[in-house]
């Protein structure tokens, strides 16, 4: 029989995960969500806020009947946010895709390798978190400008006659993008083929499989689940990026971290910029609840 103490841990342990929720993810949306419903002010903080308490319950109620959606009517009006958003998904989706090309085969080398030798490949692909992430991004300035680190080598191996233009193009962005997130593909992608049967693929061959074939038909089916975490830890944080498209992407670079940024730092109009970060907010929900649906099913079929 369950006993009071059972009952009281195992409320305990649902209630933390959502109180978590709540306080670091639900009241920070509401917050922006608010402000988004404001309108501009020349004050401090720049906008007029609703559902404020500041005047009692006349006052909150006068607020909330003068909020409107006309920030969110200029978003849809200006292509400005939807070219930003567009451009932003597909930047994010390419990086994605070719992040996932450059993993598997990192991730799949490292489950076949020897047991005595894995911990050590493995460190060896965590070992850039070890940096900031800020200098690392840096590090690729001197790396790609035309008198950086890769030009100079190709003109000396004669392979280009003239410097190469790449930072402060979209290339730039895909290599920074691709560079600071390839280890969140490839460290899911390790765990689902470390983790896979060796004997299904003797058995495919046994079966007269070809090795191509029995990876296809075996390796892949099973390594779905980590290949949807990969892309879903990459492509999430990748639609957002901010730091990577302004020091790398240069002033032509479009996408929706920076010009959130711009309108929060620069235009100081913080009730459009809090209906981009929510609208964005609303596009990424579209992946997690996918990545969630993936691991469920995947935790029924294990069971």
């Amino acid at each position: 029989m369950e006993t009071l103490a059972s009952r009281l841990y195992n409320r305990l342990v649902i209630i933390i995960p959502y109180a978590w929720l709540l306080l670091f993810f639900l009241a920070p949306f509401f917050i922006v969500f608010r402000i988004s419903l404001s309108t501009t002010a020349i004050a401090i903080p720049p906008y007029d806020p609703v559902f404020s308490f500041a005047d009692g319950w006349s006052g909150f109620w006068s607020k909330v009947a003068t909020f409107s959606v006309d920030n969110y009517s200029y978003l849809i009006d200006d292509p400005l946010y939807f070219n930003a958003y567009l451009s932003s998904v597909i930047i994010a989706a390419v990086s994605t895709f070719l992040m996932l090309l450059i993993a598997y085969p990192i991730a799949y080398g490292m489950a076949q390798a020897p047991r005595r030798i894995r911990p050590t490949l493995l460190m060896l692909v965590i070992l850039p978190f070890w940096t900031s992430f800020l200098i690392r991004v840096y590090a690729w300035i001197a790396i790609l400008k035309p008198e950086g680190l890769l030009n100079q080598l190709l003109l000396s191996l004669h392979v280009i006659d003239s410097p190469l233009i790449i930072l402060n193009t979209t290339t730039a962005v895909y290599i920074g993008i691709i560079y600071s997130y390839l280890p969140f593909m490839v460290l899911p992608l390790y765990s689902a083929l470390e983790k896979m049967d060796g004997t299904l693929i003797e058995a495919a061959q046994d079966l007269g499989c070809t090795p191509i074939r029995a990876f296809w038909r075996v390796t892949f089916p099973l390594s779905i689940p980590g290949v949807i975490a990969g892309c879903m830890l990459v492509f999430i944080p990748a639609v957002g990026e901010f730091v990577i498209p302004d020091l790398l992407g240069g002033s032509q670079t479009l996408m929706i971290g920076k010009t959130l940024w711009n309108e929060f730092n620069a235009n100081r109009d913080w009730p459009v910029s809090s209906a981009v970060a929510t609208i964005l907010l609303m596009i990424l929900v579209i992946p997690i609840v996918f990545f969630q649906n993936a691991q469920a099913k995947a935790e029924e079929r294990g069971k």
